[in-house]
């Protein structure tokens, strides 16, 4: 019986786990899932301490110096209002300007590896940064960190109450991104796949079959890999023409699929470029 597409809209599972994408998986331009890791819980415990230790420190150097001013012009409203400044310098205004300026590294997330981005993985801006700063005061230096520690306990991606009114989270900066499902061409099928017409394939379509050809080798049960290969080739079928080669094996025919899509896109990218080079001279 023909799949088509509407009739293939989950992720496909076998025994072993998931063969797609993670919860924490983002998809770049060509369909290409990238794993950015959440931080875990104690890594940002750790640098959350670190940030605050050193806020505490400026904190206190500000206040010294505002002591000293106040007491020589022996002004009480300029001495309130020094230590009010130094409060909003220290705790506000210095953690905003940093991780602005550093695209989301605080000192402490220097220290540890750590990146603090938006929902969508870009990097975040001075919004972001000033919200998170804004709402730390309260639920770091207010309530000495218990929110912050219990909101990243059962949150998804460990985030404290700052990130979930700001959008976003920390990432481990350190580890080098996993891209999911490198294909490669089958020699016998780069002909067919050269002069196929590859019609444009849906999002969710590209990104199982890059998670399947990631996870493909995993998957100990020949009987089963085949028929997951076979599933997803018959949702390829309105998409492409003319049919793979008879006999072709169905991963292969996913690979060629997929290396092809790759190659055009690049070509896509350099007619772009090129384009725009001509544009602007």
């Amino acid at each position: 019986m023909h799949v088509g597409p509407t009739m293939y809209a989950g992720p496909i599972t076998y025994t072993g786990g998931t063969v797609g994408l993670g919860r924490n998986d983002l998809v770049s331009g060509e369909a290409v899932a990238l794993d950015l890791p959440p931080a875990s819980l104690g890594r940002r415990i750790v640098s959350g301490v670190i940030d605050v230790a050193i806020a505490l420190v400026v904190l206190i150097a500000l206040i010294w110096v505002s002591a000293k001013v106040g007491v020589s012009l022996r002004d009480g409203a300029v001495l309130a209002g020094a230590f009010a400044l130094s409060s909003v310098l220290a705790l506000i205004v210095l953690p905003t300007a940093v991780e602005t300026l550093s695209r989301g590294k605080s000192l402490g997330h220097w220290a540890l590896g750590l990146r603090t981005v938006r929902d969508d993985a870009g990097p975040i801006g001075f919004r972001h940064a000033f919200t998170r700063s804004l709402v730390g005061v309260v639920e770091i230096f207010v309530f000495f960190g218990v929110p912050a520690i219990v909101c990243a306990a059962i949150s998804r991606k460990d985030k404290r109450v700052g990130d979930l009114v700001a959008g976003t989270y920390v990432i481990r900066d350190r580890r080098s991104l996993e891209v999911a499902g490198t294909a490669v061409m089958p020699p016998y099928l780069a002909e067919w796949a050269r002069t196929a017409d590859i019609g444009v394939l849906t999002d969710h379509q590209a990104m199982l079959i890059r998670g399947f050809l990631h996870q493909a080798p995993s998957i100990r049960d020949d009987v089963l890999r085949a028929a997951l290969a076979r599933q997803l080739v018959q949702t390829l079928a309105p998409y492409i023409s003319p049919a793979p080669p008879a006999g072709a094996d169905d991963v292969d025919v996913l690979n060629a699929v997929a290396a092809q899509r790759r190659h055009r896109e690049w070509l896509r990218l350099q007619r772009d470029e090129e384009l725009r080079r001509r544009v602007l001279r």
